[in-house]
């Protein structure tokens, strides 16, 4: 008979500093609480817009295991139409403000505007989660770098309004990661430091349903860019076309679905609506990958 040995499984680990917050990537996956403070967000558009609300969301995701709380001011859902950095700010700052005081987790500012992210920043956020990869706004590599915030670096092509039309690709995944090697090249020029940045293949932006499925299932290949790792599969049409589910607030199985496949693929955070169902998931996967005694 043969005896076959159990190999250890090798886990990248990345030690990030967010300003005043050391998020130590690879020793377990961190959960990303989505805080849509909007009123036509794909999945809770209008739930949260005001700021008591906002901040009792918080509360409960924080309370229900959430690592990062990530705010956003402007849908980025298919088809969304650009809102003015005023707008945004007006609605994310007093929110931000509010939950800087009261929260022990970095607080995300989802925006691709570098006045948003910089005002974002005063109030009390410490990461920038930008769609574009610092596409958009030439400003927002030189404001990270300012505020020494740590930068989700997300692929994205053009703009929500009309970035399905440009999910065209030769392979999906070597072009997004060529792609986001460029906005890694970018946050590097400004000055970011190597510390600092996470990277995000962007799940259901420019992204056919295949496409979402080929990076997913080949999310390990996004590895030899050296950084962490983010995904946000949460509630996406994909899920709702594959398994037939229209409405966003059914799609809670098939999330943690494709989380708990990210997780084993390489994922280091996990940006989700329903936090409570993603924690249990992700403490048992990340207990499995690494034995009983994780």
């Amino acid at each position: 008979m043969v005896m076959r040995q159990r190999s250890k499984r090798r886990i990248a680990r990345f030690d990030i500093n967010a300003r005043s917050f050391r998020l130590r990537l690879g020793e377990r996956t961190y959960i990303m609480g989505v805080l849509n403070v909007t009123p036509d967000s794909f999945s809770d558009g209008g739930m949260f817009l005001r700021k008591a609300d906002a901040i009792r969301r918080s509360a409960e995701m924080v309370k229900a295991g959430a690592d990062i709380i990530d705010v956003g001011g402007e849908s980025t859902r298919p088809l969304a139409k650009d809102i003015s950095a005023e707008a945004q700010m007006a609605r994310v700052l007093p929110v931000i403000a509010a939950l800087a005081k009261d929260l022990s987790v970095p607080i995300s500012i989802d925006t691709r505007k570098a006045g948003v992210a910089a005002e974002a920043m005063k109030a009390g956020a410490s990461i920038i989660n930008d769609v574009s990869g610092l596409r958009h706004d030439p400003e927002m590599a030189q404001v990270a770098a300012k505020y020494r915030a740590a930068v989700i670096l997300m692929h994205m092509r053009s703009s929500p309004k009309d970035m399905q039309s440009k999910a065209v690709y030769r392979d999906v995944v070597r072009d997004v990661i060529k792609e986001l090697r460029h906005s890694i090249k970018l946050a590097k020029a400004a000055g970011i430091k190597d510390g600092a940045i996470i990277i995000d293949p962007g799940i259901g932006f420019s992204k056919t349903v295949n496409h979402n499925l080929q990076i997913l299932n080949r999310l390990q290949e996004f590895k030899m860019l050296n950084r962490p790792i983010c995904i946000g599969t949460s509630r996406k049409s994909f899920i709702g076309k594959i398994l037939n589910k229209p409405d966003e607030r059914d799609r809670l199985i098939g999330t943690i679905a494709t989380s708990v496949i990210g997780i084993i693929n390489g994922a280091n955070i996990i940006r989700v609506h329903d936090v409570a169902e993603a924690k249990e998931a992700s403490r048992m996967t990340d207990t499995v990958l690494r034995g009983a005694n994780a």
